[in-house]
């Protein structure tokens, strides 16, 4: 393929901005350090962090004026970026979105200290360089390059989930105005997005655009394309894959209300510890045994594992009075919600439990954890999972972009190092994405037939896949970090898709 004169600057600028992202990255995630709420950076609490990417937008020119970056209700920071001597109608052109949450989880501070010899830290990064222990640092995390490459890390909670990810597209937006004369921007609107809360609500940002943005918008805010930034580097596939799918997921709760009494006399209540025990255990053998787990040949099997509890009891030496508890159940495409319920309410262990006496409720609980600008938020914990097809023009049009801006500018790596040629996959966790589908019967919006949404199984989403700096095993772990050329090289992509999706 011979490089065209844009495939070369964007090249160019997301090699000379790397510096300049790097930086802001590096602030995005200490900023927690300085702030009195413990919980900062989590979320709900983003605010601090979201107002510093805020201001750096507009300070480094990445919107064209300062009021295309605001926050909308719910707490999303939102930026919008298109060539304004653009001929072409805004009905008329494609509308991308660029999507990555500026939440992290819990940054365990005493832990990277005491586990990493006090060299590395989750909010100041590496502060003690003499200290580190390669081999402290490679017990923790499921891929680093050669130690003659770590000077390209950057180390911090949220390193890699997925702070990056929001700064490549800040970077990007940046030079898809810098080079809107030269077509960078022709016939597309870009509207980027630092979402909130993702961390504890999957995709509740998108989803509050779904419910609120886009029944009531034109079709200048209705995405022909999801991009999401969030990390797609495998441990052993390799570095920034182009990701068209991933497995739903949604916690189930089950409450076993028995009767307590003297851990002396227990036949004189209904141990809901035992019987809970029980349903936990039927659980999992039925699950090693793959029953009930539908398969899908991109995203795989469905799987269900036991993930947080609670015991209501009067002491350690009662019986207890209740047990509530909870599956992590991802969803593979065609399975659903009801579905994943089922499966537990027709456990032998529940109906023992039943027939004991004691209660047993199993559904799905909600989030009502308000945003940190006080939105109320109140929906079931039900993410479902997503497929771009292959063929859809989204898709060809990531990986001719990573052939132009990505390809020439890399050799192949092992293990999760960069890949010349682009790889399409599919991620193991979750996303954002989960926040996009919406039923297909009834469709709660019109969306017109030229946008090409697809459906995945009960619903339909807009074309979505995922490009993004960081490695999947090493995310929310001891040591967390993102290479600086992955980071590159996902501003380049972002900046080199929207042209090439919208001559489509």
């Amino acid at each position: 393929m011979t490089a065209s004169n844009l495939d070369l600057r964007v090249a160019e600028l997301a090699e000379r901005y790397r510096p300049l992202a790097v930086a802001i990255l590096r602030e995005a995630i200490r900023i927690p350090a300085d702030d009195d709420d413990p919980s900062s950076g989590l979320s709900n609490h983003e605010g601090p962090r979201l107002r510093f990417l805020r201001d750096t937008i507009i300070d480094i020119d990445a919107v064209q004026h300062a009021d295309d970056v605001g926050f909308d209700e719910f707490g999303n920071l939102v930026w919008t970026v298109m060539n304004g001597h653009d001929e072409m109608p805004p009905d008329h052109k494609k509308v991308i979105y660029l999507d990555g949450h500026s939440d992290t989880v819990q940054a365990l501070r005493d832990q990277w200290r005491d586990k990493l010899g006090g060299a590395v830290d989750p909010y100041d990064g590496l502060v003690n360089p003499a200290a580190l222990d390669p081999a402290a640092l490679r017990a923790q995390l499921g891929y680093l390059p050669p130690e003659d490459e770590w000077q390209h890390l950057l180390f911090g909670r949220g390193a890699a989930d997925q702070l990056a990810g929001v700064v490549a597209e800040i970077i990007a937006t940046k030079i898809l105005l810098e080079l809107r004369e030269e077509g960078a921007l022709h016939g597309c609107i870009v509207r980027a997005y630092a979402t909130v809360a993702e961390e504890d609500n999957d995709g509740g940002g998108p989803r509050h655009l779904v419910r609120h943005l886009f029944p009531t918008g034109g079709t200048d805010v209705i995405p022909d394309v999801v991009i999401l930034t969030e990390g797609t580097g495998d441990a052993v596939k390799g570095a920034l894959g182009i990701y068209r799918g991933q497995r739903g997921r949604m916690q189930i709760e089950v409450t076993v209300i028995g009767r307590s009494c003297h851990g002396s006399m227990p036949a004189q209540g209904l141990n809901p510890l035992e019987h809970g025990a029980a349903i936990l255990a039927e659980a999992a053998e039925r699950h090693a045994r793959g029953e009930g787990m539908r398969d899908h040949p991109f995203v795989g099997r469905g799987t269900r594992t036991a993930s947080w509890a609670v015991l209501d009891s009067p002491s350690d030496c009662a019986v207890p009075d209740r047990f509530v508890f909870r599956f992590d159940r991802r969803l593979s495409i065609g399975e659903t919600a009801e579905e994943a319920v089922g499966q537990i309410e027709s456990l032998d262990a529940v109906a023992v439990a039943r027939a004991a006496g004691l209660t047993v409720t199993v559904g799905v609980p909600r989030y009502q954890q308000p945003t940190w600008t006080g939105c109320a938020v109140d929906n079931e914990q039900v993410y479902p999972g997503w497929v771009t097809p292959d063929e859809h023009p989204a898709i060809q049009a990531a990986v001719d972009a990573y052939r132009r801006v990505v390809t020439p500018h890399v050799k192949d790596g092992v293990a999760g190092a960069l890949r010349a040629e682009p790889r399409v996959d599919t991620w193991v966790f979750s996303t954002d994405g989960v926040g996009f589908p919406v039923p297909v019967d009834p469709m709660p919006f019109v969306v017109p037939a030229t946008k090409q949404w697809v459906v995945s199984g009960a619903v339909t989403h807009p074309a979505m896949f995922g490009i993004g700096a960081g490695i999947e095993q090493n995310t929310h772990r001891i040591g967390e970090y993102v290479d600086e050329r992955e980071l590159q090289h996902a501003i380049a992509v972002l900046a080199r898709f929207p042209s090439l999706f919208a001559a489509t």
